[in-house]
């Protein structure tokens, strides 16, 4: 067992709005705990937007990873990793 690994402070969070995404990437609703899968495609400016999400409340989303394709799995543990609840 790596015991530096173990003391390493967890990863930072990326905090952001729907709107407000520029990276692609997996991302975490921290309300809901749903899994968002943003590829760089769904953020081009030169086309529609590929995504739209409209509330009554903001929401805030956390990247938990740079692949929009991550494992379910692996997510889920990054998820635990930073205290998120997922409910994907």
């Amino acid at each position: 067992m790596d015991l530096l690994a173990l003391r390493r402070p967890a990863a930072r969070m990326t905090v952001v709005s729907w709107n407000r995404v520029e990276q692609p990437g997996a991302y975490v609703e921290l309300e809901t705990g749903s899994l968002g899968r943003i590829p760089r495609e769904a953020l081009s400016e030169t086309g529609s937007p590929l995504i739209r999400k409209e509330s009554g409340e903001a929401s805030l989303l956390v990247q938990i990873s740079a692949d929009p394709y991550i494992a379910t799995l692996k997510a889920r543990m990054l998820c635990a990793e930073r205290n998120i609840p997922p409910s994907f």
